[in-house]
């Protein structure tokens, strides 16, 4: 029996009833789990023409900060981000009533057999309006993407990634390679225009709501960093792969309303440098999060968006001369012992055929 899940359920309704005098069924429909300790569940209202539906989570208050998430969550709805609104909390259970923006995420929207590229544009044009907002909120309360925090992402790679996950040794030389790397990497952001960052902007925490609006959610981890960070989340999504031809005009468009915005000041050549390697910095991290994920959580699902998040690094680091000898060893090194790894290539075409 889970005891959790059946304490939510009645609390939930219980706060239901008394915000709308509806007696809703204390019952409760998975709606998904993520990478962290939190699980969303849907109660579901219906009653002639009358349907409603709510989302309740059940976030343990020993393992999420759910006061962060609250706080967020209503700064971000009074400056008309589309989050989804708090209509309750207990902090004590580690309990929460959110609006429910449905089931259609921004990922499996873009997939859709007639989804033409205009479609595809008009999604991500939307995604990137709502980015502008976010990146105008008052930049309060919220912690530094500072150098000791993109250091500690970048080491995910070296550590869980490279010698955990897949029993690379690497040598003095390689070891001091990487240094290099992850310190250009870091300089380049701290270097960019500092603003609200979301952290996790990509087509798996986007809602496709039922006006084809976009919602946004899992945005309790945010903090002041990069200006770019979010758009490549966005536009290098660590989950789906789109050629540089779609891509490149929807970093303009960014750009171009960032710009007038005041956001950000580079030329538009400087900005796309700093959109590729705060691409590199992302990835770098993603990478060794899906492998931790696995070795640590269990969750041997994430493995399969390995393989993707680390073209990205080659194909980006191939631009540039600063990482030749990075790109060489990814090439050279690395590529091989990740095709090696039976757990990941078995996973990735798993994930292929589905």
């Amino acid at each position: 029996m889970d005891q959790r899940r059946d304490q939510l359920a009645h609390w939930a309704a219980a706060v239901i009833r008394q915000q709308t005098e509806l007696n809703v069924a204390p019952q409760l429909d998975t709606v998904s789990g993520d990478a962290s300790f939190r699980r969303y569940f849907r109660l579901n209202f219906c009653q002639g023409q009358d349907k409603r539906s709510w989302i309740a989570v059940d976030a343990p208050p020993d393992k999420e900060d759910n006061p962060r998430f609250v706080r967020i969550a209503q700064a971000w709805h009074q400056h008309d981000v589309a989050v989804p609104q708090v209509l309750a909390r207990d902090f004590d259970q580690g309990f929460m009533l959110l609006e429910d923006f449905g089931d259609q995420l921004l990922w499996p929207a873009l997939h859709v057999d007639d989804a033409s590229d205009a479609d595809i544009a008009a999604f991500y044009t939307q995604a990137i309006d709502q980015l502008l907002h976010i990146q105008q909120l008052p930049a309060t309360d919220l912690p530094a993407y500072d150098q000791a925090l993109l250091d500690q992402e970048m080491e995910l790679f070296r550590d869980w990634l490279c010698q955990q996950q897949l029993g690379m040794t690497l040598s003095a030389g390689e070891h001091a390679m990487l240094d290099q790397v992850f310190v250009a990497l870091r300089d380049r952001a701290l270097a960019q225009p500092q603003v609200v960052v979301h952290r996790d902007f990509h087509s798996r925490n986007l809602m496709v709501t039922t006006d084809q609006h976009l919602g946004v959610i899992d945005f309790q981890d945010a903090v002041i960093g990069a200006a770019s960070y979010d758009l490549v989340s966005l536009l290098r999504d660590c989950y789906v792969r789109w050629p540089d031809e779609l891509i490149e005009p929807l970093a303009q468009d960014y750009w171009q309303k960032a710009s007038e915005a005041g956001i950000v000041s580079a030329d538009w050549p400087q900005f796309l440098q700093d959109f590729d390697w705060m691409g590199m910095q992302r990835h770098l991290k993603a990478a060794g999060i899906f492998a931790r994920l696995n070795l640590r959580d269990g969750k041997t699902g994430y493995l399969a968006d390995i393989p993707n998040t680390c073209r990205y690094l080659l194909d980006i680091s191939g631009r540039y001369s600063e990482f030749a000898e990075f790109s060489e060893w990814l090439q050279q090194r690395f590529l091989p012992a990740l095709a090696a790894s039976p757990v990941i290539t078995e996973v990735e075409s798993a994930g292929a055929e589905a």
